[in-house]
């Protein structure tokens, strides 16, 4: 491709990285970006509203409507699958508005000499946001004093303003990260503005950090009055912290986890919640999405702050993703080396 020829972009977005919004981008990237929008429902993954399921086989049919002689196709969450690939020869290039590309058959599209981008590090900002006020939510109460003042005109929550229940805050707290990735390096950076007593275990992370490196996974929970979860998933990191490791935590500590819910035995932090080893918890992310109507967590309102998946829901967000797929789009219109590309 050549920065001198046009070239036909489908902007399939959802209700979050909305079409509009790539659209714009790559047109300030690409003048001459012929850019068709589709709008595609929600959630193509699982979780969200289930009234607003849309079937996978429509969704991929929608796709392959829009990209009838498209070269480039700018998503967040639609399927590229080997039927849309086979349906689409046209299609050179696919750029995922998302820190991975696990929409996409990456097998079919290498297969097809197609390649395949996406936006890492958009979202860091916002999720590590959110964890600080998750956890501050979590040692505070907040929740928990909102609720019966909101709902009912309740002054129940002033019980909080005793010693034997009000919360615990930063200053001098001993915090523990687990990972210190884009998003677990920037909560370190807030923590230490509010006066916490940082630790951190990440075996991959060798340069300087903000807190205090900590050798081993136990030693961290063992001296952690607050751990928050910051690891990727991965088979090694599944169920990273279950019973043993939550028995390691000093009486009454608060777990948070803004990350991914399998790096967490859910089980194991109710009993842990149950037995006041652990006295809150602070939870954005789950093992099952959604979070099943069976599930003990639910049972435990008055010691967990529950949220659905929202970590990374910002405005900030949805305008960065596309602004780095446009910029993909961008490079590969100039024949310029591409910037997260993996086939």
């Amino acid at each position: 491709m050549t920065a001198g020829n046009s070239v036909r972009v489908v902007a399939a977005g959802d209700h979050f990285v909305l079409p509009s919004l790539i659209a714009r981008a790559v047109r300030h990237e690409v003048a001459r970006a012929d850019v068709t929008e589709l709008r595609l429902g929600w959630p193509l993954e699982p979780f969200g509203p289930v009234a607003e399921v849309q079937e996978a086989s429509d969704a991929e049919d929608a796709v392959i409507e829009a990209l009838a002689g498209a070269e480039v196709l700018v998503t967040q969450m639609g399927p590229v699958t080997e039927k849309v690939l086979a349906a689409c020869p046209e299609l050179k290039l696919v750029v995922v508005c998302r820190g991975g590309p696990v929409n996409v058959n990456l097998d079919a599209a290498k297969n097809r000499g197609v390649r395949v981008c996406f936006a890492p590090g958009r979202n860091a900002a916002a999720t590590a946001e959110f964890t600080v006020g998750m956890m501050l939510a979590a040692l505070r109460r907040i929740p928990q004093a909102h609720d019966p003042l909101a709902r009912r005109g309740s002054w129940e929550g002033a019980t909080y303003y005793t010693y034997e229940h009000s919360g615990l805050e930063l200053e001098d707290l001993p915090v523990g990260l687990v990972g210190y990735g884009a998003v677990g390096s920037r909560v370190a950076r807030v923590l230490c503005a509010f006066g916490a007593r940082v630790m951190v275990h990440d075996p991959y992370v060798h340069g300087e950090i903000h807190g205090l490196r900590m050798a081993s996974l136990d030693e961290l929970l063992g001296r952690s009055q607050v751990i928050t979860l910051h690891a990727r998933l991965t088979p090694e990191t599944r169920g990273l912290i279950g019973a043993r490791e939550l028995a390691l935590l000093p009486s009454g500590a608060v777990v948070v986890n803004v990350a991914r819910g399998p790096l967490l035995d859910e089980g194991a932090l109710c009993d842990a919640l149950v037995s006041g080893r652990v006295s809150a918890a602070a939870l954005d992310t789950y093992e099952r999405e959604p979070l099943p109507p069976d599930s003990r967590l639910l049972q435990l309102a008055d010691r967990v702050v529950l949220t659905p998946h929202l970590g990374g829901a910002s405005r900030a967000v949805a305008e960065k993703a596309a602004r780095i797929a446009a910029g993909e789009v961008g490079r590969w219109v100039r024949g310029e080396p591409l910037a997260h590309c993996l086939t």
